[in-house]
């Protein structure tokens, strides 16, 4: 019997499934979908000694590839995801950062179209509608309240492909575009903040289900003065994103989300801009220049830290070998929890029958060595 070129069984590895990890296990590619059973003629490939699990879905990315998601053009945002697919980003949203409201609706515009191709998840914007005192890599003079109005003229302008908004909610008009969010199925989320614990429970409460880069551009905890990070931990309809890449988050701090929130409410993020995957020098990030070093990146003008270089590959070597996360816990965060934000989790997230063949081989020492989106290798595993 002749191979099928569109049959592949994957035998012989680790295979992190949604019900654990299976030994000497397997992962049947039919067509663009993983199979429950093996169709005759179907290629053998052995990666024992390896493991496959879910392809993994970012949901908070800014560029990469030497590309903006922000003001790149359509070939410039390609680069960029495909940059990220060749570190294990199967499924990925686009983040925006604050410019002008037109400006932001007419890459709502191309982006969209983006989505509807099946290049992107999604759209999120981060900004404008955040607080001046956590602004952090955003311009602070095109800074806005979150008017309900003006979140629903991004919410149009996105054609219904939009999928989060960051808020600081505690501004005029925020506990209202958080409601207004979520009457439509969009995600709020809380974050780039100065809200005080109270603030942040009422707004949880309003309908926000998500911490924007945890720890990061809000309020630190304090034994009097809890602040949002408390309350962002201790609720359990709140997941909450961190950044995995040794400079945003000391490691204490992420076996702390994790101890607290437990792994099924831990969303791991790149926040990545245009250096992820490309290098050191300056940048652009919306209108502000940044300056990567060592592949830490920081606006030129105050210092602060702009999103980062990280690729999810990193962040789950990151979370295993550094931070000792357990690897069924790491897989949920890197790929199961953010699917299901997103609403994507019939398709994405988990190895199962019926599901895209979106996975990542890794070696014993959880370094990257294959990608296959969609039952397509973007990067095949030289086995030998």
């Amino acid at each position: 019997m002749a191979e099928r070129a569109d049959s592949t069984v994957l035998a012989g590895a680790r295979v992190v499934l949604h019900t654990g990890t299976v030994e000497d296990g397997r992962v049947i590619v039919e067509g663009t979908r993983i199979a429950g059973s093996t169709p005759e003629g179907a290629r053998s490939i052995d990666l024992s000694g390896h493991w496959v699990v879910p392809g993994f879905v970012d949901m908070h990315n800014h560029g990469g590839g030497g590309a903006s998601f922000t003001s790149g053009t359509v070939d410039e945002v390609l680069t960029g995801i495909r940059t990220h697919r060749e570190h294990g980003t199967t499924t990925l949203v686009a983040s925006t950062v604050t410019g002008e409201m037109d400006f932001l609706a007419q890459r709502a515009g191309l982006l969209s179209e983006l989505v509807e191709q099946g290049d992107l998840a999604g759209i999120h914007f981060e900004g404008p509608f955040i607080s001046p005192c956590r602004k952090g890599a955003h311009s602070e003079g095109l800074l806005r309240h979150p008017d309900p109005a003006e979140v629903r003229k991004l919410m149009d302008a996105a054609r219904g492909t939009a999928k989060m908004f960051t808020l600081a909610t505690e501004l005029p008009g925020g506990i209202e575009s958080v409601r207004l969010l979520a009457e439509h199925g969009v995600i709020a989320a809380i974050g780039h903040t100065d809200a005080t614990y109270e603030q942040t429970v009422e707004a949880i409460d309003a309908g926000a289900t998500v911490a924007t880069h945890l720890y990061n551009a809000m309020p630190p905890l304090a034994h009097r003065a809890p602040g949002p990070i408390a309350a962002l931990l201790e609720d359990e309809r709140i997941t909450v994103e961190l950044i995995n890449d040794g400079t945003h988050l000391h490691p204490a701090a992420l076996q702390l989300a994790y101890h607290h929130a437990g792994a099924h409410r831990v969303a791991l993020i790149t926040d990545a801009m245009d250096a992820a995957g490309f290098g050191d020098g300056r940048y652009q990030l919306g209108p502000l220049a940044v300056e990567v070093k060592d592949g830490v990146a920081r606006l030129v003008e105050g210092n602060s830290i702009a999103g980062s270089t990280l690729t999810l590959d990193t962040a789950f070597h990151r979370a295993v070998t550094i931070d000792r996360i357990p690897v069924g816990d790491v897989v949920q965060s890197i790929s199961a929890n953010p699917a299901r934000l997103l609403g994507v989790y019939d398709r994405v997230g988990s190895l199962e029958p019926g599901k895209d063949a979106d996975l990542v081989v890794l070696d014993a020492d959880f370094t990257l060595k294959g990608v296959m989106r969609k039952g397509e290798w973007i990067i095949q595993p030289h086995i030998g």
